[in-house]
């Protein structure tokens, strides 16, 4: 088949890869442009690579995007993991018309931190979705689902490197064949069970210790490896990455309040929250670079001359 593809860094690199493995003709594919200082697009370079044809223009809505389009003769369009706004007007002209790869189970978690919200906020399962793009936001008719678990201790780069990456990949492949073959089925979204999250970032990932130990650790894991947990309560701004949950015992005591250090060991240091501490593995000061939490902690008593409150 011929295809048009739409999309940016390595999500969208992969899946123009497998196309091209199984024979398949790309094109043309279009990319956003890159920002100053912005690292390059590894789907633009590797398209320049293979000699295919690169669209990198500011905006798809207008009547340059179109006609870039309509001279590719493509038979399906591919969206992989695409940030611009791509209007009707422009995924209707392939032959078969476009398919989109989500990283949700819509209608949930629609918008763009998807793989996030789900970890955060303690779901056990997730999956993603190929539809339909229309000029709403993630609202179109469902192609295919696949699911995955999310394992009681699996972070943001667990689910998404392990699971909702291959898979994603394959199951473009899968849903392209579906369209073009016409063996596929188009249902409409449920809206009553449709909801919206926004950008997993900012005041989003700062740990607020009083929460339950679970609340705190799934919000750590939704944010490793990227953006990171934060918390103030050390001195300046941490990033929390690699960690373990305790729960506290019945009846068990914990000396200190929620946000404190209760007690650091060799190789991490444990933070108080409700109902429980965080082990605290591996964190980022602010201006500096990941590191060993233990060592963190035994720099900042020995500049705060015990400011922190350490239990021994």
């Amino acid at each position: 088949m011929r295809v048009a593809f739409i999309g940016q860094q390595d999500f969208g690199k992969a899946v123009l890869e497998a196309f091209l493995a199984r024979g398949d003709e790309v094109v043309g594919v279009f990319c956003k442009p890159e920002k100053p200082g912005e690292r390059p697009d590894a789907l633009r370079t590797a398209a320049e690579s293979l000699g295919l044809k690169v669209f990198q223009l500011p905006s798809l809505k207008g009547p340059e995007a179109e006609a870039a389009m309509q001279g590719l003769n493509a038979d399906i369009g591919v969206m992989a993991y695409v940030l611009q706004f791509a209007p009707q007007s422009l995924v209707n002209i392939p032959k078969h018309g476009t398919i989109q790869y989500h990283p949700s189970l819509l209608p949930k978690y629609r918008g763009p931190s998807s793989i996030n919200w789900p970890i955060a906020l303690g779901e056990a399962e997730t999956g993603l979705t190929i539809f339909r793009p229309t000029d709403g936001l993630d609202e179109g008719p469902i192609i295919l689902q696949k699911t995955c678990p999310i394992g009681p201790d699996a972070t943001l780069g667990d689910v998404y490197f392990n699971a909702l990456f291959p898979m994603g990949v394959q199951a473009l492949l899968e849903a392209a064949d579906m369209v073009v073959q016409g063996k596929h089925q188009e249902n409409p979204q449920n809206q009553s069970l449709a909801h919206y999250e926004g950008w997993f970032k900012g005041d989003v990932t700062q740990i607020v210790w009083s929460q339950h130990v679970n609340q705190v650790y799934n919000l750590i894991r939704a944010s490793n490896p990227a953006p990171g947990a934060w918390t103030d309560t050390l001195g300046p701004r941490v990033w929390i990455y690699d960690c373990r949950k305790h729960l506290t015992q019945r009846f068990e005591q914990v000396a200190g309040k929620p946000g404190e250090v209760a007690k650091v060991t060799d190789t991490s240091l444990f933070i108080n929250a409700a109902g429980g501490m965080i082990e605290v593995l591996r964190l980022k000061p602010e201006g500096g670079s990941k590191m060993n939490a233990a060592d963190f902690a035994r720099q900042i008593l020995e500049l705060s001359n015990n400011r922190i409150g350490v239990n021994p």
